[in-house]
């Protein structure tokens, strides 16, 4: 089963619902502190108050819904078409690798220089296994 290129998709949307209970364990306490109402919360900007901290959080989850969304139709596509050779399979595993080592560091250091060079690494991995089912065709 660890052979299939779905396997890295059903972990990368475990680590989605990790770093959702992460937000929340997070965001809930800093809330609490902060005096928020969340009953008052009608935009984003209400949260402005919020410490740094649980602001990162929540933008990396916020970020397991952008890029990844390319990343699930392309591993989709690429299993249904039958591309899904070993080396399509660690390409997806180092995607998923890459964004969890993105959501660390975004959701404690945040040293951006670094968060960049990793999701760029991740990047690349897409635009390989793109490449390669383009050429398949």
């Amino acid at each position: 089963m660890t052979e299939s290129i779905l396997t890295p998709v059903l972990a990368l949307v475990a680590w989605t619902l990790i770093m959702w209970l992460v937000m929340y364990a997070t965001r809930i306490p800093a809330m609490s502190k902060s005096g928020v109402d969340a009953a008052k919360i009608k935009r984003a900007s209400d949260l402005d108050g919020l410490p740094m901290s649980a602001k990162q959080i929540a933008d990396n989850y916020n970020h397991l819904h952008e890029q990844p969304v390319i990343f699930y139709a392309l591993a989709f596509y690429t299993h249904t078409i039958g591309t899904a050779d070993a080396f399509s399979v660690n390409l997806a595993w180092a995607y998923v690798g890459l964004r969890v080592v993105h959501s660390l560091i975004q959701s404690t250091v945040n040293f951006v220089p670094v968060r960049f060079l990793v999701f760029s690494l991740s990047s690349l991995a897409l635009l390989v296994l793109t490449i390669r089912n383009l050429l398949a065709l």
